[in-house]
């Protein structure tokens, strides 16, 4: 078990200073990377082939996301889309299919968290802010 929370905590630093320049969105990658290793309770070997995969993937989802702003919302859900396609078979050479499905599901429900929180402090800023 310390094998692991050090293995956790020694990805987490490596992850945080590649993700510098992003501010506040470490503690959010951060919390995300606990997150996922807890929900698909993955070993010290597992975490350490996962976690340069997931980086690839998210890194090409931002890309995409980033260089097409103008781009319709089926369109760039249809790009979203075979990204996941394509590091689906690279997650399964880390870590088992049924956890690979895990995986995009616990994503998802990270994101949708994440999503709602930002948009009710949101909310309790607009509703307290002095008129």
């Amino acid at each position: 078990m310390k094998k692991l929370l050090f293995s956790i905590l020694v990805l987490l630093s490596l992850h945080a200073s590649t993700q510098a320049q992003d501010g506040g969105n470490n503690r959010v990658e951060a919390y995300k990377i606990a997150y996922i290793t807890n929900r698909l309770s993955l070993t010290t070997a597992e975490a350490q082939k996962f976690w340069p995969i997931y980086n690839r993937y998210t890194s090409e989802i931002k890309q995409v996301k980033t260089q097409n702003p103008d781009m319709g919302e089926i369109e760039m859900e249809e790009k979203v889309v075979n990204i996941r396609k394509k590091y689906k078979t690279e997650f399964a050479q880390a870590i088992s299919d049924e956890k690979v499905n895990q995986f995009f599901k616990i994503d998802k429900e990270f994101n949708n968290v994440i999503r709602k929180e930002l948009q009710e402090r949101r909310q309790d800023r607009r509703n307290n802010k002095p008129f």
